[in-house]
């Protein structure tokens, strides 16, 4: 079976991508904020082929609900994976390495936002040992990209999910994961 690998993102990376995935202005801005030290760009590949994203959101947050409540907390934000491939585990190992990498760095908490409307990702995400931080339901933007260029910014309703981590109850990583030991999600 082949091997799932979970890693940052580099710039060689970027065309396939935006192959796979789509939305290069966001895989390059994302980029470009990793290299700064403001994120990470965590990908996962089957060989050479890249099948999800998630970015570890390492600023402070944008919406200021959670700014104010979640001061310095990182965040997890645009976890995908391809439509074929979803239910397979890639989510929730691409979720697991992010946590990892936090814990190793000394993080004790991270957050999420999902919108009120994605019944399944808050039920993975509740199985992962999130918790509903307690404030209601915030309001995030999501970015798009109009045919002609244009970026625009709209607004979309969202849970705030919150784990606090455990670096003596996570197991160690390693970078390649068996896809056939992955469980359903």
């Amino acid at each position: 079976m082949t091997d799932l690998g979970i890693r940052p993102a580099s710039y060689a990376d970027l065309a396939a991508l935006v192959g796979t995935l789509g939305n290069r202005a966001y895989f390059v801005e994302r980029y470009l904020r990793q290299e700064n030290g403001l994120g990470v760009l965590f990908t996962a590949w089957l060989g050479d082929i890249p099948v999800g994203v998630i970015y570890l959101w390492l600023e402070q947050a944008e919406e200021p609900e959670i700014a104010a409540c979640l001061p310095s907390v990182p965040l997890l934000t645009h976890i995908e994976v391809v439509a074929p491939l979803r239910s397979r585990g890639i989510g929730r190992t691409m979720v697991g390495a992010a946590e990892q990498h936090l814990v190793e760095r000394g993080h004790d908490r991270v957050a999420l936002a999902v919108r009120t409307d994605n019944r399944r990702a808050a039920r993975l995400y509740r199985r992962l040992g999130y918790q509903d931080w307690g404030h209601g339901v915030a309001v995030c933007y999501a970015e798009s990209v109009r045919p002609g260029g244009e970026v625009v910014r709209e607004p979309e309703w969202c849970h705030v999910f919150v784990k606090e981590l455990a670096g003596d109850l996570l197991c160690p990583r390693s970078p390649q994961t068996s896809i056939g030991s992955l469980g359903r999600a």
